[in-house]
């Protein structure tokens, strides 16, 4: 996905108790995130050695999603392991590094059994939405899909409604806010894609982005005061 949080937190009043300047930043440590991460490279390194064992294509059809196989009822199972499996290093590089620094700071400002329950959400219905278009189009029913860029853009969905103006580095580099960069890196993808023929699951981040986006929007109109004292202090 490609996103590194600036070190640029303004207030010091303590508006958000649970996020300060010094937690903010990733951690080695037993977080959710963490855990994910750890699961994340564990199931790619076991992928390598079991694909080596029974075949590439054997293995790719176990674990991930292709739209024709869920019509035909067959290996419902990857809509789960779709999200922990990625196409190669670079691919699980750049989602891991991007969960590293969203997940953790999602984590800490709506704690950890909202933020698993978004990731999961936005990570199913990624792979819904993929399956849904596809049908519906008639294009990708045999192409397959996977990665966890789905459930990373729910979390970064969430953060555009919740931290407009949070500060971010696109690609490690451009600096956006966090508004902006969604929005970026959505039809960014979607351009490199359709403009190099890369195949990327761009349906995928879309559903994750509009569960990311929707969870968002019901924080905010749930919680307004703390939503929008959230939005002011994570602000330039």
């Amino acid at each position: 996905m490609g996103i590194w949080f600036e070190n640029k937190f303004n207030g010091n009043n303590g508006v958000v108790r649970r996020v300060s300047r010094r937690n903010i930043l990733p951690k080695l440590n037993f977080s959710y995130t963490s855990i994910i991460i750890f699961v994340n490279v564990v199931a790619f390194i076991a992928f390598i050695i079991l694909m080596n064992l029974v075949g590439e294509m054997r293995m790719i059809s176990w674990v991930a999603l292709m739209p024709s196989t869920i019509v035909a009822g067959q290996a419902l199972w990857t809509f789960v392991t779709s999200i922990f499996m990625h196409a190669g290093f670079a691919h699980l590089f750049v989602n891991m590094i991007s969960l590293m620094f969203i997940g953790n700071f999602v984590e800490k400002l709506i704690g950890k059994k909202r933020f698993v329950s978004l990731y999961f959400a936005g990570g199913l219905f990624a792979g819904l939405f993929f399956v849904l278009i596809a049908m519906a189009t008639g294009t990708d029913l045999n192409v397959y899909a996977v990665g966890a860029s789905g459930a990373i853009f729910a979390l970064g969905g969430l953060l555009a409604i919740l931290t407009p103006r949070l500060p971010v580095l696109v690609f490690f580099i451009i600096p956006m806010p966090m508004w902006a960069a969604m929005g970026f890196l959505m039809f960014g993808i979607w351009a490199l894609s359709a403009g190099f023929g890369l195949p990327i699951g761009n349906m995928a981040h879309l559903g994750g982005l509009i569960v990311g986006l929707g969870y968002g929007f019901f924080l905010r109109r749930k919680y307004p005061r703390k939503t929008k004292m959230i939005s002011k202090y994570f602000a330039r």
